[in-house]
């Protein structure tokens, strides 16, 4: 069964990814990157999304078992001169890209 986003949704939707020891946080037309610890594989659930706040399930190399994980993008953000709050008020909600 195929699902469909309106685009309403598609807008208001971010997406969360791993790759090559980044974390990757792409919405819209940008695409933010940061180092993310050196076991971690993939992230596999976004379990709550809190404007800029994240709780997520991560795979690592360590554990055969996902781990809860929690990201803050505010401080990211600020450290690239982004203003958080402009940045993150339309975002609604987070999946995780490539699931």
């Amino acid at each position: 069964m195929a699902t469909s986003c309106t685009r309403s949704e598609q807008t208001n939707t971010a997406y969360l990814s791993a790759e090559n020891g980044f974390t990757v946080f792409e919405y819209g037309k940008a695409r933010i990157r940061f180092r993310a610890p050196y076991s971690l594989e993939r992230y596999t659930n976004v379990k709550q999304w809190d404007n800029g706040y994240l709780v997520v399930d991560a795979k690592y190399k360590h554990n055969a078992a996902p781990e809860e994980e929690y990201i803050d993008l505010e401080p990211v953000l600020t450290d690239l001169y982004i203003d958080a709050n402009h940045f993150l008020q339309p975002i609604k909600k987070v999946e995780i890209a490539h699931a």
